[in-house]
């Protein structure tokens, strides 16, 4: 199917009104539905994907894409989406990341999804499908996909290792299962018209030196237009969307259903050539894959009719269980036999393996691609002047015909499998995890950039409440001190390109950058906003930054400042100042007996830090209500003299109250630690 069919489709659609609603009216829903489940998700905690394949039938029993843009205009725009997506995942994935799992990731891209698709073919044909519709399903169910794992792994926050074989696979694997089951496509066609399988091994050659051959020589040419400045900043993301989409067609115009390794193949090749800054494109495309993914998995959920899934239900249900408690632990645990991946890394593995959008899009194509050979041999039929050639013609004509007709059973099939895995291994893979020390799906922990010693105080104090803590400094005296007291600290630049990408923050949720240079911790807290979200990244307030009264002539642009923790907002000067005067970091305990009123009238030159309840933790902020019931870690004076003040401010409250006061209600001393 090629792009000039677009047109004709789209105007055709526009034309009729796009059957019982509009084109606009459809596509317009189809986006506020895509952002909403996705946000609906994220607030509920729960896999986007569920959300949105729900919401996906449900509007398929409103209206289908099929009736609004034609099947042709549907299977073309899924096609380009899905080559974008890839695109997208794959310029983030560098070479480099494979240290100390090029092995497992290897195995995981080549003998993982071999010894699937023989386990996967062997599973589909004992629930009943055609052996070789058994083989195609087989190869279209080897894939996962960033469009399901990428979601899962922002929630299931795991290990760098962990969440690098799992990208790889997913990113890699994609494109191979479509190919392969393009092959197995072929093979069966070939079969049937009578041909030999050498169409096949001539195919596979095609395929792979199209994407090569593509992918290389346009790769190095976008560097050479970047580097030289050949094109604006403002138009690089477009541009190497444009040039990804037409890779992504011109390769499928060689070779069919080439274009997905083509355009995987040259994300990589990007993505690790030295010296090109490619972030502001990764980003762009980060946003436009998020609203790609939610529009795709309503649309072709919409395609799926309620009967369709009922009548196939026992039957799907059925390969899901041997696919997910046979197939993936087996093919997992023998495919990466005598790797450098752990075992409880191979634990996790077996059990992370959701079906994503390319199983879903291609399974939707073959159907019509055996009609359209049995179409093609009917033709033939229809022309041949031998009588018993026209009969033997029209035998395999009809055999793929009533392939066709079973392919389509497939459909659901596999949808009700991605609705499976993604809610099994969404739900459940990140307690696995956490069982297995690999990920964390609520992270508390904090990362200082700066080792001070306000901040080896309020590690310690941290640790006493079982937080993980983290101290990241250029300086030696600064990590020896850390490490003197038993805390984690890494030597490293916190602005460097391994601490926003190759260094391991499993279990850390929150970045404090707390250095005595105020640019480096703007800088620093900008980057981490992109790992840990713009909720969890802070730094201490900047000495140029006056507050109150300011305005844009003097106070910093907003998006190069991070927000500022803890009451009051502090400088790194002011916080060093205090800390050098004898007040240090403590906790304390906010109760009835003593409210967070008594513990500001005991130490009211405090810069309260933390919050800590019911074992999570808050960065206390001028903006955050007065705790209760809670864990304060803040920096306060000398212990004596804020039992002094309690006492002190206990004898003014007495007076005040009267003598009911006096015998009742009199506060207790600050319960510190």
């Amino acid at each position: 199917m090629g792009v000039d069919q677009l047109g004709p489709h789209l105007a055709a659609a526009v034309a009729a009104g796009g059957g019982e609603v509009g084109l606009p009216t459809y596509l317009g829903l189809v986006i506020v539905l895509a952002v909403g489940c996705q946000w609906l998700a994220w607030a509920l905690r729960i896999p986007s994907l569920l959300v949105l394949l729900l919401a996906g039938f449900a509007l398929g029993g409103w209206q289908r894409a099929d009736d609004v843009l034609g099947r042709d205009m549907v299977f073309a725009a899924v096609t380009l989406a899905v080559g974008v997506i890839l695109f997208e995942g794959s310029l983030g994935l560098r070479l480099r990341d494979l240290r100390g799992i090029g092995g497992p990731v290897v195995r995981l891209c080549t003998v993982v999804p071999l010894i699937a698709w023989a386990l996967l073919t062997g599973a589909a044909y004992l629930v009943g499908i055609d052996g070789r519709l058994a083989a195609l399903v087989g190869a279209i169910l080897v894939v996962t996909g960033p469009t399901v794992i990428n979601p899962i792994l922002r929630q299931m926050r795991p290990t760098r290792r962990v969440s690098s074989l799992l990208r790889w696979e997913g990113i890699v694997v994609d494109p191979i299962g479509a190919i392969l089951a393009v092959l197995v496509a072929q093979a069966i066609i070939a079969v049937a018209e009578g041909d030999t399988l050498a169409v096949i091994a001539v195919s596979l050659v095609r395929t792979l030196a199209t994407a090569l051959v593509l992918s290389v020589p346009v790769a190095l040419g976008l560097s050479v237009v970047v580097r030289r400045h050949w094109v604006p900043d403002y138009l690089q993301g477009v541009l190497f969307l444009g040039v990804a989409l037409g890779c992504l067609v011109g390769s499928n115009e060689i070779a069919p259903e080439s274009g997905l390794l083509t355009v995987t193949v040259l994300g990589i090749v990007l993505a690790n050539l030295p010296g090109l800054e490619l972030r502001h494109v990764r980003e762009f495309k980060e946003h436009l894959q998020v609203l790609l993914v939610g529009m795709l998995f309503i649309v072709l959920a919409g395609r799926v009719g309620v009967d369709e899934v009922r009548d196939v239900a026992p039957q799907a249900l059925g390969l899901v269980a041997l696919a997910m408690l046979v197939v993936r632990p087996v093919s997992v645990f023998l495919g990466l036999h005598g790797t450098s991946a752990a075992p409880r890394e191979r634990t996790l593995l077996a059990f992370m393996a959701p079906r994503g959008i390319v199983a879903a899009s291609v399974t939707s194509i073959f159907a019509l691609e055996f009609r359209h050979a049995a179409d093609a041999l009917a033709d033939m039929a229809d022309r041949a002047t031998v009588p018993a050639r026209a009969a033997e013609l029209q035998q395999q004509a009809a055999a793929l015909a009533s392939l066709g007709d079973q392919a389509q059973r497939l459909v659901p099939i596999v949808f009700i499998l991605i609705v499976c895995t993604v809610a099994v291994y969404g739900l459940g893979v990140g307690r696995l995890a956490e069982r297995l020390g690999l990920a964390s799906s609520s992270p508390q922990g904090v990362m200082f950039a700066g080792g001070g010693p306000w901040v080896v105080h309020a590690c310690e104090q941290l640790d006493a409440l079982d937080v993980p803590t983290m101290i990241a400094s250029d300086r030696p005296q600064d990590v020896a001190r850390a490490r003197m007291k038993g805390l984690t600290a890494v030597r490293i630049n916190i602005v460097s390109e391994f601490a926003v990408e190759g260094l391991e923050l499993g279990g850390i949720g929150t970045f404090i950058a707390a250095t005595d240079v105020d640019s480096t911790n703007s800088l620093a807290a900008r980057e981490f906003v992109r790992i840990l979200g713009s909720s969890n990244a802070w730094q201490l307030r900047r000495d140029d930054d006056p507050g109150g009264e300011s305005n844009e002539r003097t106070a910093p642009a907003p998006h190069i400042v991070g927000r500022y923790p803890f009451a009051p907002a502090v400088t790194h000067d002011e916080l060093t100042e205090l800390s050098d005067q004898g007040m240090v970091v403590r906790r304390t305990t906010i109760s009835d007996a003593f409210t967070f009123d008594d513990f500001r009238r005991a130490y009211p030159q405090a810069v309260v830090m933390f919050t800590h309840r019911a074992g999570r933790l808050s960065v206390f902020t001028e903006e955050s209500d007065d705790p209760e019931d809670c864990v304060v870690v803040a920096l306060t004076s000398d212990r004596e003299v804020g039992k002094r003040s309690v006492r002190n401010a206990e004898r003014k409250a007495a007076k005040e109250a009267g003598a009911a006061r006096r015998s009742g209600n009199g506060e207790a001393e600050a319960p510190t630690q």
